[in-house]
């Protein structure tokens, strides 16, 4: 055996899926990587475009050809919507049960007894009429997250200065038992008090309140996260699978923040370069083992709608990458996948539906096609065949068609 590295590039869609049209029209006609190399004619990523990228993307622009001994296939969404955490736990694979769409003020009542319940002295901020946010213990607060989908998520925001993360954490745990929105993402910062978080405060649409974290400055400072999914069950996810059987894992980016793992080769952050670097270490480190990596600044231009910040994030990538494919050893495996799209041409700032490449490579194997995969579960399902170990909770391994063609 060997090395199965997956990279996530976040949000290199290549092409809104077929069911758009009825669940997120907002997204038709998305292709988060066909628009960006349409627009930036000279972009230099012969890795990826020798991976497969333009076979995925199923159509060629200007000098981006396909590769005709490329190993690739493409990848349905089976989460609902497009979204980072939930499609990193289907990578994982678990595909989590549909979450509520909800806005906090909803379960304001429910989530303010519990607490209670819990020993937390807790009080509401906002005026009588318009919705409200939780204070915790003069030092937390709990409401909507302003920074993505409204609805989907609530954060816990605290003050790590007068309450210690691992006391925030149990925080935001207790407030996940009695929510069912997508995730409750639990964090805090250093050097803020409450009337930070409290001078944050804004309420959206008439129906939505919590805190602008980066109006905040929890950001800023000796920031922690973890992120709290519904119906999320670890035990059966590939990371932890490969905990309890004694196989190497490490997750680099933010994979580290959102996906459970015993391993102590964790790496949090954000710098693409620094993350590629990491990557490669880690290659260099292991013999045996699991790595992913998340990269994220692509997501962040997305949101941004900056194709030209996105396309050099790409540039910045592509020859770590080829770094990695080069180290390969005869049974390692390496994977390029994106986790939905963020069409920075679209007309909108949010996430876009999208299905997502899966280009790999390994030592000697040539023109192998994948198909179009009804789930990201299958490469956690091959990971889990590739080490021989229980099979996740979702996914089908397609690790026959590497094994043996090479």
């Amino acid at each position: 055996m060997g090395k199965f590295i997956v990279i996530v590039l976040d949000s290199f869609g290549v092409g809104a899926m077929e069911d758009v049209p009825d669940v997120r029209p907002a997204d038709t006609g998305s292709n988060t990587a066909f628009h960006i190399l349409e627009r930036e004619p000279n972009l230099n990523i012969p890795n990826l475009l020798e991976l497969g990228l333009m076979n995925a993307v199923g159509k060629e622009v200007g000098k981006y050809k396909g590769s005709p001994r490329a190993n690739w296939g493409t990848s349905n969404l089976q989460h609902q919507g497009a979204d980072s955490f939930l499609g990193h736990q289907e990578i994982m694979g678990t595909i989590p049960p549909i979450p509520l769409n909800q806005a906090f003020n909803e379960v304001i009542d429910v989530v303010e007894r519990h607490l209670v319940e819990n020993g937390y002295r807790v009080r509401r901020e906002g005026k009588e009429g318009e919705p409200q946010i939780l204070v915790v213990n003069d030092c937390a607060t709990v409401g909507d997250n302003l920074e993505t989908d409204l609805g989907q998520v609530y954060n816990v925001s605290a003050c790590l200065d007068l309450m210690p993360f691992e006391e925030v954490k149990q925080l935001g745990r207790t407030v996940r038992e009695v929510v069912k929105v997508s995730r409750v993402i639990t964090f805090g910062g250093e050097g803020i008090r409450l009337e930070n978080l409290l001078g944050a405060r804004k309420v959206k649409e008439g129906t939505f309140a919590g805190v602008d974290a980066p109006e905040s400055g929890v950001y800023d400072k000796g920031y922690q996260v973890i992120h709290l999914g519904y119906g999320i069950d670890p035990n059966v996810q590939i990371p932890t699978i490969l905990d309890k059987a004694g196989v190497d894992v490490a997750l680099i980016g933010k994979v580290a923040d959102i996906v459970e793992t015993s391993s102590p080769h964790t790496y949090p952050g954000v710098d693409s370069k620094g993350l590629m670097e990491q990557t490669v270490g880690e290659a260099q480190r292991m013999e045996h083992g699991f790595i992913c990596l998340n990269i994220q600044e692509t997501d962040l231009a997305g949101h941004g709608e900056d194709v030209a910040r996105y396309a050099d994030r790409l540039e910045v990538c592509d020859p770590y990458i080829g770094e990695l494919k080069r180290m390969l050893k005869d049974d390692d495996v390496l994977i390029v996948m994106a986790d939905h799209g963020n069409d920075p041409t679209i007309g909108h700032s949010q996430h876009t539906r999208e299905r997502v490449p899966l280009l790999v490579a390994k030592p000697g194997l040539q023109d192998v096609k994948l198909g179009n995969r009804e789930t990201m579960a299958d490469v956690a399902a091959t990971a889990a065949e590739y080490f021989n170990v229980s099979q996740p909770e979702h996914g089908t391994s397609f690790l026959d068609k590497l094994i043996g063609k090479a």
